[in-house]
Formats: structure tokens, sequence, C-alpha cells
């Protein structure tokens, strides 16, 4: 599998403590003015194998004595290519006690009402499990860098609340 790049202790992206960080590569969207291009190109990126990914991320957790939160970031990991892996990480995380109060970010160029309409098995376990979910396209002419998790007006931060994604209201 490929990857743009890992952030260990990433402070921007999650809003409750540290994270570690992964971009995935590849991205169908191509937004415009988008401040992660080199991560469009399924080509580019980092060769690593799968149990080595999720060694890394593993350790990455917990290093230090530190608990971090796991950011999915790309490049587009919902896009067919990509959601495989991200939904064979976050079941190898659930299925271990040790990494409980880990919360997981998404972000997506996606709106949650098309992955859920795809009703594909993998993006369903992954919007059943995850924390907090960013969606929408980075739209260009609605940028607005004083938001919180987001780069544009139209994107929407979905938080889980009673097991379930709900949009969060401003």
């Amino acid at each position: 599998m490929k990857y743009a790049g890992i952030i260990e202790n990433d402070i921007a992206d999650s809003d409750d403590g540290i994270s570690f960080s992964i971009w995935f590569q590849g991205c169908h969207f191509h937004c415009p003015g988008c401040h992660n291009q080199e991560t469009w190109d399924f080509e580019g990126g980092k060769e690593i194998e799968y149990e080595a990914l999720l060694e890394k991320i593993k350790e990455g957790l917990l290093a230090n004595g530190v608990t971090r939160n796991l950011s999915l970031l790309g490049g587009e990991p919902l896009c067919k290519e990509n959601r495989k892996y991200v939904s064979k990480i976050i079941h190898s995380l659930k299925s271990e006690n040790k990494f409980d109060d880990v919360k997981i970010y998404c972000w997506t160029g996606y709106t949650k009402e098309e992955l859920e309409k795809e009703n594909d098995n993998n993006i369903n376990y992954i919007l059943q499990n995850i924390d907090t979910l960013v969606d929408g396209q980075f739209i260009l002419e609605k940028r607005n860098i004083t938001l919180k998790l987001r780069g544009s007006s139209n994107q929407r931060i979905w938080k889980k609340e009673n097991g379930k994604l709900q949009l969060e209201s401003e």
C-alpha cells in the first residue's frame, strides 16, 4: 500500500490532544487550492507493507506513555483504493483494549450521505467506528482558515454521540 506521510505528534489534526496522523496516497477529487496536491497521484508516495504500517501506528499511538488520537487524512482515505486499509487499521485497533482511549478522526472529500449511499461494507464499518468525520471537498471560494478542523465553510464535522455520527452545530 502507499501513504504520503506520517506525523507522529500532530497538534493540528484533532481538537482533543495529540494525534498520530497518516496521509493516505491518492485522490480523485483534485480540489483547486488543495494544500496536499502531492498526495493526489496514486503512483506517488511511499510504499509500505500493511502490517509494517499497522505496527508503526500501534507503536506511535502509545509512544512514551502518551495516548494519541489517530487522524486519517489524504489524499483520500475513503476512496475505493484506500478504504479497505482504513477499515483494517480501525478493526485492528478496536480489537485491542489498550487502544480504547484512542479517538479516530477521518477527513474525506465525500459527504457522509454519499458514503452511506454506497452501502460498502468497509465504509459502513469505518463510519460506525470513528469518533469524528470531517466531510466534503475543499472549495477554494469558501476557504476559511479560522474554521476548526476544516479548510472551507462547506465542509462539515460529524461527532459520535450515543454511538452514531451526529452533525456538530456551529
